[in-house]
């Protein structure tokens, strides 16, 4: 079996995050990001489910992420995983946008999963040039080429994406996010926002496409890679985003982001290190 290897390059120049990870079995549950995600499937086929519906992708497939969007994956084929992909802020994409666009707004992917070789082409040049450090100018025009056909074809207004929450699950969020590095129970975010424990349940769930729990874990994930961006050890960060214990970070950290805190926080180191390869 093809050995796994998860490869992480952070570019200083767009300020974006390169990923590549080949011979992948590990499932991704539910979750969402608060930056764009942009990727490409190499090899392999996985059942994705995101925003309530489910689709096959294999080698081709384009995907694209809007922050805030739930979604999860599990291979489906038997066999492994190969993927390339960018993560990109929203402070960035809006900068990006306006280049192309000429407007300061975030733009929406209207779908998930495409096919589409002329973004692909873009894609993978643009990959290749940041992994291997080369590029100069070509690596900024290719990134504006790939925005400005995916706006083009596939976006609308960022807002336009994001379905409509009712007024307490909106607060509850808020509480989440304000509340995170605090041990929080259920019962305390039902008296904040005025819901039952089951009620609060099912209109989350249905609205975030995630429970509470699983949101205010990610929300803690998304912190803490902040923390390790800038250098705060993987134990620190733990503590200071309130998971329980190191063994309940790394475990959750490596589900949702598909690296160990450790080698996340590699990536940004400022030592002359080999690239950010890690096989497993």
């Amino acid at each position: 079996m093809k050995k796994e290897t998860r490869t992480v390059v952070y570019d200083d120049e767009l300020r974006i995050e390169a990923y590549r990870f080949e011979g992948i079995m590990q499932p991704f549950p539910s979750h969402f990001h608060e930056y764009y995600v942009i990727g490409f499937v190499e090899r392999g086929e996985r059942v994705l489910s995101c925003r309530d519906k489910e689709c096959i992708i294999e080698e081709g497939s384009i995907v694209l992420f809007n922050p805030g969007d739930s979604h999860a994956c599990v291979q489906s084929d038997g066999g492994t995983f190969d993927y390339r992909g960018f993560n990109i802020s929203k402070e960035v994409m809006l900068d990006l946008a306006e280049e192309v666009t000429g407007k300061q707004e975030l733009p929406g992917f209207s779908e998930n999963a495409i096919y589409d070789e002329e973004a692909a082409c873009h894609l993978r040049s643009l990959h290749e040039m940041v992994m291997k450090g080369t590029g100069e100018l070509g690596k900024e025009e290719t990134l504006l080429f790939l925005l400005s056909y995916l706006i083009q074809n596939y976006g609308q207004p960022f807002e336009n994406c994001i379905p409509e929450c009712r007024q307490e699950i909106e607060k509850a969020c808020e509480y989440m996010e304000e509340h995170f590095t605090e041990r929080i129970y259920l019962d305390r975010i039902c008296r904040h926002v005025g819901l039952s424990k089951s009620t609060l349940l099912r209109a989350f769930t249905k609205e975030k496409g995630v429970t509470p729990y699983r949101y205010l874990e990610t929300i803690r994930i998304n912190e803490a890679k902040k923390l390790l961006s800038e250098g705060i050890p993987p134990v620190e960060a733990a503590i200071r985003t309130g998971f329980l214990d190191q063994s309940h970070f790394t475990n959750y950290f490596n589900q949702f982001i598909g690296l160990a805190p450790g080698s996340y926080r590699e990536i940004f180191s400022e030592k002359d290190w080999d690239g950010g390869q890690y096989g497993e």
